[in-house]
């Protein structure tokens, strides 16, 4: 499913045009972005956590050379399920 799919499908679920879910999904998604950018975790209860991890710098190989590099230090983001979808998912 892709971004637009998951608008079209929350238009429906909350019978409201698909432009307004369009924009809530854009704004939810900028939101997140902004609360990890700032390095807060975002919680929605029942779905998961979204977080941000470190990782330091570190040497890589070039895969088609063989020759090491150095892999810049960067942080990634990060999601954990909570209980509640871990439980949707397995029955």
């Amino acid at each position: 499913m892709n971004k637009q799919e998951l608008a079209d499908q929350i238009a429906d679920k909350a019978e409201i045009t698909a432009a307004q879910a369009k924009a809530a999904v854009d704004a939810t998604f900028a939101a997140i972005a902004d609360e990890l950018v700032a390095g807060r975790e975002v919680a929605v209860a029942g779905f998961g956590k979204f977080s941000t991890s470190e990782r330091s710098a570190r040497e890589g190989r070039n895969p088609s050379n063989g020759e090491t590099i150095q892999i810049a230090a960067s942080t990634a983001a990060k999601f954990t399920a909570a209980a509640g979808l871990k439980k949707q998912l397995n029955g």
